[in-house]
């Protein structure tokens, strides 16, 4: 399961990668992260475009600050488009805690929980972590 990361979350996604690695995860499970660059989407794409691109390619798109303005917002595209086989959104619910390494750690852990039980979160729109 890869995880595409936000255009803004780039050090943010370095740090929880090292947990990753440094927990050993990553010698159990293949949890590549990725970055708009990476998978070719241009940085000022929609939410909606951001969105169908995740669903179509089955990545698992994490993010902090997508909104809930206008018809192509994160919100409005998961309350518009999301079905019961959709991949969740991973919305950190404080970007400013990422320097805290308890609240990195407890980040990792829920990433780790929603890949390792990706059924059970199948259509929950949005999952806020940690």
């Amino acid at each position: 399961m890869r995880v595409l990361l936000d255009h803004h979350m780039k050090k943010q996604g370095l740090m929880l990668w090292a947990i990753l690695e440094n927990d050993g995860w990553l010698e159990l499970m293949d949890i590549p992260f990725v970055t708009f660059a990476d998978v070719g989407i241009p940085l000022d794409a929609p939410d909606r475009q951001i969105w169908r691109f995740a669903q179509d390619n089955q990545i698992i798109l994490l993010t902090a600050n997508r909104n809930n303005k206008g018809t192509d917002s994160l919100a409005q595209t998961i309350r518009e488009e999301n079905t019961p086989t959709s991949l969740p959104v991973l919305t950190i619910g404080s970007l400013d805690r990422m320097e805290e390494s308890i609240y990195r750690n407890q980040c990792v852990e829920r990433i780790v929980d929603v890949i390792m039980s990706i059924e059970d979160y199948l259509g929950a729109g949005r999952v806020f972590i940690p």
